[in-house]
């Protein structure tokens, strides 16, 4: 255990909010001491009448607020058995760790993944305590609305709402951030946001957003799982299960204000189960294409050059969904499930895509094809199309631990949490380096190293090279593979690349008729319910 913490005046920071006391503690891995600040709020309560709304800045207070214990997290299911509901409504905080220096510092804006429903500033490996100090920066992790209260547009519902709260949460937080941030030795002018799963959706999808224009200066997505972008029909299609798990089938938007937050949430929760549309890439929540804050899919606004053309560092993990392996008993029954997950998206170039993957009979094969689907076609478009415009760096994260290997179970989903924020007590997969612990040690060394120097620089360093096509001088679509050694590798997979990039992931819905009819659309209707203003570029 570190000392135990200690306040000071030289803690107290003056916000346009109001004062604010921090605590000194130590790193536990390096023991270096660092100042840190706590559940500061960046925005007023959002429940009540403010549900399903813009947030609000927070009036300013008077006196000093203590900020040695962190804020409350978002309203969200607990991860265990029962239906207990953790964190508020009240939930805009944000936290704030530095290195113990008096130096102006690069500044990373962290977004917790967690699918869009779960997850908080402070779970014990995004502290960033070991990064603040290894990276030399100014690290923030906010808080945002989650689930039924901050990813589903409930418009159909009544227009008196917005379809992405959780999104205009992470603008405020932003916008308070470039306000603030110099007073706690923060630099304004060099903003990295940084995300990882939902996390990392929520950095492209800021990349895409017209009123993000200014906030960041560069961005960091790891496996960002893009394909999650609602369409229209999709949210109108979720919005319909949510009355019907709270037996209000003509509910407004104002009946759903009435109900308390854990009803709502309990419900949501019966609808991402029990509804069997998981499986088919149909999740109940995520940002939704509401020609108001988000105007185009990101991966459409990424192919006309339209987004942010900030640095970007971006990548994936080598077996993002190992444990679907477990999936089904039957060759058939995955057959049928892959098919039916992408024929939702695009019928027409379905079968492509299952010919390289041998149509998931196999388990190993059924895994990969899930992994690619949800992480690495939407990064490797993303990434592809945003080389055109800005500098760009990919990796994929191969790196697993002895007992992993062994069960084949490979470097899944978030596994690179742990190098990279260099707590290597934290992860929840500690055990697991047992026989390995040298080479995780040293991966995080160079992991840290490397995104340290994007942040500072905005480029990570002569031993990798950025994605790019290939011209005269080099093979392109170079890809840093972090292993035991690390390498580069140029265009890896480049049968599956180009496959997916003729498969359509930017509206959900068009191969699934029988919903279609049930909400009573036609497939143009499907297609483009609401008339789409003119794109609005976002060039730099």
């Amino acid at each position: 255990m570190g000392a135990p913490p200690s306040q000071s005046a030289g803690l107290t920071i003056d916000t346009t909010s109001g004062l604010v006391c921090g605590i000194e503690l130590f790193d536990e891995t390096s023991g270096a001491p660092i100042h840190t600040w706590r559940g500061i709020p960046y925005g007023a309560d959002t429940a009540g009448p403010r549900r399903f709304r813009a947030p609000h800045p927070i009036e300013r207070w008077e006196g000093v607020r203590d900020c040695s214990e962190y804020g409350p997290m978002a309203a969200q299911p607990s991860m265990g058995p029962g239906e207990k509901i953790r964190g508020t409504e009240d939930c805009l905080n944000l936290d704030v760790v530095r290195p113990a220096t008096g130096e102006q510092l690069p500044v990373v804006v962290y977004f917790h993944g967690g699918s869009f429903i779960y997850g908080s500033s402070h779970e014990q490996i995004l502290r960033g305590h070991s990064l603040a100090h290894a990276m030399d920066v100014v690290y923030v992790s906010i808080n945002f609305r989650l689930g039924v209260l901050g990813y589903l547009d409930l418009r159909s519902l009544g227009e008196d709402c917005e379809a992405n709260p959780a999104i205009l949460d992470q603008l405020l937080a932003l916008k308070w951030i470039r306000s603030n941030i110099a007073q706690f030795g923060g630099d304004p002018d060099n903003i990295t946001i940084m995300g990882e799963s939902a996390g990392g959706a929520a950095v492209l999808t800021l990349m895409c957003t017209p009123a993000a224009r200014g906030l960041f200066h560069k961005a960091i997505a790891q496996s960002p799982p893009l394909a999650a972008i609602h369409s229209s029909m999709q949210a109108k299609f979720w919005a319909g299960e949510l009355t019907r798990r709270i037996d209000l089938p003509e509910a407004t938007v104002e009946d759903l204000r009435e109900l308390d937050a854990d009803s709502l949430i309990r419900a949501g929760q019966k609808m991402l189960w029990r509804t069997g549309e998981l499986i088919q890439m149909n999740t109940c929540y995520g940002p939704t294409v509401d020609h108001r804050v988000l105007f185009e899919h990101p991966l459409e606004v990424f192919e006309s050059g339209g987004q942010h053309k900030v640095p970007l560092l971006i990548g994936t993990n080598g077996d993002e969904t190992s444990f679907t392996k477990a999936f089904y008993l039957r060759s058939a029954a995955r057959k049928r499930a892959a098919d039916r997950m992408l024929r939702a998206f695009d019928p027409d170039g379905t079968e492509a895509v299952l010919h390289m993957y041998h149509h998931a009979q196999k388990r190993s094969d059924f895994a990969e094809l899930l992994s690619d689907a949800i992480f690495w076609a939407p990064a490797i478009h993303a990434a592809g199309a945003h080389a055109m415009a800005a500098n760009t760096w990919m990796y994929r994260f191969d790196f697993t631990p002895p007992t992993m290997r062994w069960l084949g179970l490979g470097a899944w989903h978030s596994m690179e949490l742990t190098p990279l924020f260099g707590d290597l007590k934290a992860a929840k997969t500690a055990k697991l380096h047992i026989g390995g612990r040298t080479h995780l040690e040293q991966l995080s060394t160079t992991m840290q190293k490397l995104w340290s120097q994007f942040i500072h620089y905005g480029n990570p360093g002569r031993e990798w090279p950025r994605y790019r096509l290939p011209d005269d001088l080099n093979p392109g679509r170079a890809t840093l593979i972090f292993d035991r050694e690390l390498h580069v590798s140029y265009d890896p997979r480049a049968a599956f690349r180009r496959v997916w990039e003729q498969y359509d992931m930017t509206e959900w819905g068009i191969g699934r008729p029988e919903i279609m009819q049930a909400l009573g659309l036609s497939p143009n209707d499907a297609q483009d319910q609401l008339a789409l203003p003119p794109a609005k570029r976002m060039s730099q």
